[in-house]
């Protein structure tokens, strides 16, 4: 990503979470099956799932970046989608309990889409990402068109 002037990615440490997960799946789908190819097929999608899931952070660890032209998001699997600031109607952040806990969802709305982006996305608080954005925005949507 040339002449990014932000980024924010997945933290490093996270795809190697979800690896060991899943072969901790494994290993206890064995361990606890008993010779029952369910619980060994169960364990085993479940793994897969975690996997794949953990597979992507490598592949697309990069999920959220900005530069003069706009922002670039990861779309699908692992593509990426360029929003021009002309774009971008709203930048905001959805913040909610649960599970007795706060949780914060950086939310960037093109009116025709909405990405939403969480703090193991970015690597940082949503909420300190969507004050570098709309800095950002405001600095760069003023050089294009008007929106």
């Amino acid at each position: 990503m040339h002449g990014t002037d932000a980024h924010w990615r997945v933290p490093p440490a996270l795809p190697v979470v979800k690896v060991a997960g899943a072969l901790l799946l494994v290993a206890l789908g064995l361990f606890l099956a008993d010779g029952d190819r369910v619980r060994i097929g169960t364990a085993s999608l479940a793994a897969l799932g975690l996997l794949v899931w953990g597979v992507r952070d490598v592949v697309a660890p990069v999920r959220l970046a900005a530069d003069h032209t706009g922002i670039t998001v990861v779309s699908g699997y692992a593509g990426r989608r360029h929003l021009p600031w002309g774009a971008v109607e709203r930048i905001a952040v959805d913040t909610r309990p649960r599970l007795g806990l706060r949780t914060e969802t950086l939310e960037v709305d093109t009116g025709e889409s909405l990405h939403l982006f969480g703090q193991y996305d970015l690597g940082a608080p949503p909420t300190e990402v969507a004050g570098v954005l709309r800095r950002l925005q405001a600095a760069y949507a003023s050089d294009g068109p008007a929106r």
